[in-house]
């Protein structure tokens, strides 16, 4: 999170048991409230595999008194999503349940069970990809981002949206050479032009499309259709799960009905994403669950 530290006043914690490190919280400050990070899509307590019940219990009561001592009075956390976790972890689940926490943001974020893949009945899909093979188009994986940064995404943002990529051309190259087995660029080319990619997050069970686009000739082309297709069939048949990423808008309440519909033709389905608000002075109401 270093190239955030212009952005954000990092106050991540971590949290000890018996003088050994048992969990992280990535987190900002802004002025009385704690963000989970703000520079990073999902968040929460991030535990050790072994964590039991009784240890998240003693490690958030910690993190949420060590707050009120410092008058922090709010914590804003945004969980990890279920298809991230690697064991099944729900505690912080129940726990959010006795602290009364208020849900301020559900997004659903779009997902293929690669073990339990759906059949892809989409038309679209099936015509995109025979126009993808007519065209003799390729997908290839490649180790820099300025082609598909400077030639795609950037001017698409620009047109679409009049934004930007959050992460700049040099960010997302500082983050690859930390990470190079973890961020992936794949792109699809026309002859030798650079027509649509895809720049991919991994975690030990999901493979996150952080960044999707392509050029306009993308419906003449099946550009995208092609490239989804070797992603999901081939390079990342064995993950556990495919993840498109949000379609949400307005903090959640509202979805992009084109771009979610879009996913699910190439048999995405929808799992949640909660964002909640704690007060910390309502750590005393943890006091009194194990009886």
């Amino acid at each position: 999170m270093d190239y955030h530290h212009d952005r954000f006043e990092d106050f991540s914690l971590m949290v000890y048991k018996d003088e050994s490190l048992f969990a992280l919280l990535p987190a900002n400050r802004k002025l009385m409230t704690l963000y989970s990070h703000q520079g990073l899509s999902y968040g929460g307590l991030l535990l050790k595999d072994d964590a039991d019940f009784n240890s998240v219990l003693e490690g958030f009561k910690s993190v949420l008194q060590f707050l009120k001592t410092l008058s922090i009075e709010e914590l804003q956390l945004k969980l990890v999503p279920k298809h991230y976790h690697q064991l099944p972890s729900d505690e912080m689940d129940y726990l959010l349940f006795i602290l009364k926490a208020e849900l301020v943001r559900r997004d659903i974020t779009s997902t293929i069970d690669c073990s339990n893949r759906q059949k892809i009945t989409s038309s679209n899909r099936k015509r995109g990809l025979k126009k993808a093979i007519k065209n003799e188009l390729k997908v290839k994986e490649v180790n820099g981002f300025a082609e598909f940064w400077n030639h795609i995404l950037i001017p698409n943002l620009k047109a679409k949206h009049n934004t930007k990529p959050v992460h700049t051309l040099e960010e997302i190259e500082l983050l690859k050479a930390k990470f190079p087995k973890q961020i992936r660029q794949f792109n699809v080319y026309n002859n030798n032009d650079v027509v649509a990619g895809v720049t991919i997050f991994e975690t030990k069970t999901v493979a996150h499309a952080q960044y999707i686009s392509a050029n306009e000739q993308k419906q003449e082309l099946g550009s995208l259709d092609i490239l989804f297709d070797q992603l999901i069939n081939t390079t990342y048949k064995n993950k556990r799960y495919f993840d498109f990423g949000i379609s949400n808008e307005n903090q959640g309440k509202q979805i992009n009905k084109g771009l979610l519909s879009w996913k699910e033709s190439f048999g995405a389905q929808a799992m949640v994403h909660d964002h909640y608000t704690i007060k910390t002075k309502d750590v005393e109401r943890l006091d009194a669950v194990l009886i």
